[in-house]
């Protein structure tokens, strides 16, 4: 479905409400009472089987069962159909006969929706907000509800508010698509119970929050049931799992109704693009003194810039706030202010609006005035400054600014890429994978372990697995000879936790040493379990680093969002010392280096007193490697790697354990798709050659250098305007791909390794149609670059399902519209600019088989 469809529905000049006299008069009544500004029709007591009316935008029907009001084919001319009322047991049915119809579905149980630009109120709720920029999806009717109240109550402008009930069709992420493309919209609420369609959703939600903020409620889930058998999975609670998913789409997540209601209010008015330095001004030192508190407690990137400025008129705060925006280094200030004279608190409010307005620069402000009056709030609301009730919720509101700069920052970040791009042996991984599944094992055994964490690059202290205690006494011979000392471990599949059992004796200096600790070993784990099974020891030399920092690495399955990567403090008690953070994969290095930052033992990886700085880069080398992993090998459920030791030598696991998936209805591919390598392709032509394959985030240099290649008119005829310049952010867009609705091909030259061309495909949220575009280095133009690039992205398209690819190309550019034709393309002109020409192309399905 396309968006357009959605914009209808949510949107709607048309509104017809079905259902028994009494609900028709009910719903409708409530609709007019909004001012709604479009046309409105009840149509009550339908006969079963009638057809649906056509024509309309939104129909609502006011009856417990909708199921009979659906048509049974499709329906020309109606866009949706929302229905507040039903139960879990008809959603089915319902997404069946909207799907056959035609139409697009809200609920069944769904509150309803608002469209306040329109006049439109079609919920329960008598209370309708202003219009505004704050857009709210919500799984939750009484949650929407509260929410709803509280912005009408504050008088905080609503550009639409959807809730969706059991959520039968229409979702979160095509409600984020919807606000995300919508002009009026600056902030988007979620409010959500549950992901479902997760590799979707963070696509719509990915998308959504690189153009504006999105903050997203989410009651705490379910603590985990049954038995883990790794610190990974004890670690990847639901809880974790969705951090990190929300994390990675760049959503900022907030723990209750009260730090939304300050997220949506400071998010709502102000922007910063590093919102870290803040200044107060303040009538009272103790108001200001408690702000500042405030702010330290925090930690992290916000603080307080210099110490709180002392005024006491109004032409105090207008001046002091003037001279904090211009000042180069604070990048917000929060005015406080206590109802003691000589100020007045109106005039006071006042002059700090006027100093903003009047400010050269967009820095925000925000406000606390005690015992403010609703006047002075509309004041502050008129001019675009976040007010609140208190200091704590104004700094809770700023360090929000924070969190989404650096979350824009981190979405926008181009990647090192001084990884080696090594081939990694996938056969010889899945074959060790294989062989212990057709063994109908659920564990690798030490050696296998260390086979494929090898394949992976990923150092570790390979251990000498060995049958008895004998053997593991010969098997230390050579280690203690050279005066080094040993580790011995029990080998049990049947052990998750070697340690529960005393299966792990360190620092062993002598031959005797290792056969007693073996005995020991044995006899305890007869004692306390019994049934398990002694497979016999591993024998390791002791890693002995005194620098060197103790870490966790590893991953576990989500339900709902597949493999989750670990990463913190090391240890036995790696989960209740709780430092530890989870990401999705893919990982490259920056994004493995974030992970690595957000966690406390991060802090221990630099340098202090006599101890040097520890190798960050093997650390992220290690996390990239499990998210490659974790990517390619979905028979994998858990992975730890603990303790990895790391020191300015680099990082080596110590210990390993790995579970398999048997069951392959239960094993999960990651959310978000990893790079699609096999894309990659050779291509000749005449004398020329080049290495073609989707673009990665770390071709944003080559991107740019290659455009430095095209002359000013060929940049004309691509971007329909004169072009000078590329910023970061534009060239991020242009590389910084999720491979899922959209795809770019960059093709480089083999003797040089420079970008010769770049072709890309955009799919809209429905995966139905897509968009193309194309640049080629202008002196490379007519050897068949362009169509090369074209039939790939065709071919691709075609491996996607798409229906259509289309695009824009301007009527002078003959050339563009030749090659469009002889490749199937329909060429017609604007509607809209009869110098444009719209070429389209119907794609061929998929060869079965394919």
């Amino acid at each position: 479905m396309t968006l357009a469809q959605l914009k209808r529905m949510l949107a709607p000049q048309s509104v017809a409400v079905l259902g028994t006299a009494d609900a028709c008069a009910r719903i409708g009544s409530s609709i007019e009472a909004g001012g709604f500004r479009g046309r409105l029709s009840r149509i009550a007591d339908m006969a079963e089987g009638a057809a649906l009316p056509q024509g309309y935008d939104l129909v609502i029907a006011g009856a417990a069962d909708a199921t009979h009001l659906l048509p049974k084919g499709a329906l020309d001319g109606s866009a949706g159909l929302l229905v507040p009322d039903g139960s879990a047991s008809a959603a089915v049915e319902l997404r069946s006969a909207a799907g056959a119809a035609g139409i697009r579905l809200i609920g069944p149980d769904a509150l309803g929706l608002m469209a306040p630009r329109l006049g439109l109120n079609a919920t329960p709720i008598s209370a309708m907000p202003p219009a505004g920029s704050l857009a709210l999806v919500a799984q939750s009717n009484s949650i929407a509800a509260g929410i709803i109240a509280w912005a009408a109550r504050r008088g905080i402008g609503l550009s639409g508010a959807v809730t969706l009930g059991e959520g039968a069709d229409v979702d979160v992420a095509d409600c984020l698509d919807h606000f995300a493309n919508d002009g009026a919209t600056r902030t988007i609420l979620l409010a959500i119970d549950e992901v479902t369609q997760a590799g979707r959703f963070l696509s719509s939600a990915r998308a959504a929050a690189r153009l504006k903020p999105v903050l997203v409620l989410k009651p705490p889930g379910r603590p985990p049931e049954g038995p883990a058998l790794t610190h990974a999975a004890l670690i990847v609670t639901s809880d974790a799992a969705h951090d990190a998913a929300f994390h990675r789409a760049g959503l900022l997540r907030v723990s209750d109704l009260d730090e939304l209601f300050a997220a949506a209010e400071t998010l709502g008015r102000a922007r910063a693009a590093d919102a870290g330095r803040l200044a107060i001004v303040s009538n009272g030192d103790g108001l200001a003194a408690l702000a500042a508190g405030q702010l330290r407690q925090l930690g992290g990137s916000p603080r307080l810039e210099r110490e709180p400025l002392r005024v006491r008129s109004a032409a105090d705060y207008r001046s002091a706030t003037a001279e904090l925006l211009a000042d180069p280094e604070i990048d917000a200030v929060l005015a406080l202010n206590a109802p003691i004279p000589p100020g007045d608190p109106l005039d006071c409010a006042r002059a700090v609006v006027d100093a903003r307005q009047d400010a050269a620069s967009r820095k925000p402000v925000l406000a606390v005035w005690l015992g403010g009056s609703d006047e002075v709030t509309a004041l502050f609301a008129a001019g675009g400054i976040p007010s609140f009730s208190t200091e704590a919720e104004a700094v809770t509101g700023f360090q929000h600014l924070t969190r989404h700069a650096r979350l824009q920052r981190e979405l926008m970040a181009t990647p090192p890429s001084n990884l080696q791009d090594r081939p990694t042996d996938l056969a010889a991984a899945r074959g060790i994978v294989g062989r212990a599944l057709a063994d109908d094992r659920h564990w690798l055994n030490p050696d296998e372990v260390s086979d494929l964490l090898a394949i992976f690059d990923i150092p570790m202290l390979r251990p000498l697995v060995v049958p008895d205690e004998a053997s593991a006494a010969a098997a230390a011979r050579p280690f203690i000879a050279a005066g080094r000392t040993v580790a011995l471990k029990i080998v049990s599949p049947d052990v998750a936790h070697k340690s529960d059992v005393g299966g792990v004796a360190l620092d062993l200096a002598s031959e005797d040493a290792v056969v007693q600790a073996a005995r020991r070993m044995a006899a305890r784990l007869k004692e306390l379990r019994p049934e398990a099974q002694l497979d016999g020891f591993s024998i390791q030399p002791m890693a002995h680093c005194a620098k060197a920092r103790e870490l966790i690495a590893g991953f576990a399955t989500d339900p709902c969002f597949g493999p989750v990567i670990i990463f913190g403090r090391g240890g036995t008690a790696a989960e209740l010392i709780a430092d530890t953070h989870a990401a999705l994969p893919p990982l490259d290095l920056a994004s493995a280096e974030g992970l690595i930052s957000r966690t406390r033992v991060s802090r221990i990886l630099a340098a202090y007193r006599d101890v040097p700085a520890a190798d960050r880069g093997a650390i992220a080398a290690v996390l990239v490697a499990l998210a490659e992993m974790a990517s390619s090998l979905p028979e994998i459920r858990e992975i730890d790697l603990n303790p990895i030791l790391a020191d300015a030598s680099g990082a080596v696991a110590v210990d390993a354990r790995i579970v398999l998936e048997p069951t392959p209805a239960l094993r999960r591919r990651p959310a978000i798709r990893p790079y699609p390598a096999s894309w990659t392709r050779r291509l000749s032509l005449g004398q020329r050659h080049f290495a073609v394959r989707p673009i990665k985030p770390e071709d944003e240099g080559a991107i740019a250098d290659m455009l430095k290649r095209v002359t000013p008119e060929d940049l004309r005829l691509r971007f329909f305007a004169p072009v000078k310049s590329f910023s970061h952010n534009f060239l991020a867009r242009l590389t910084q791909l999720d491979y899922a609705r959209e795809m770019a091909f960059i093709a480089s030259e083999d003797n040089s390794g420079a970008a010769a061309g770049v072709v890309r495909l955009h799919a809209d949220p429905g995966h139905v149609e897509a968009e193309y575009a194309i640049l080629l280095r202008s002196d490379l133009k007519g050897i068949g670059l362009g169509r090369a690039l074209m039939l790939l992205i065709i071919e691709w398209g075609r491996a996607e399902g798409l229906s259509l690819i289309q695009s824009q190309v301007l009527a002078e550019n003959g050339p563009m519209l030749e090659l469009c034709r002889s490749l199937g393309f329909s060429v017609s002109v604007d509607p809209e600019d009869s110098a444009i020409r719209r070429v389209t192309l119907v794609v061929p399905p998929p060869s079965p088989g394919a």
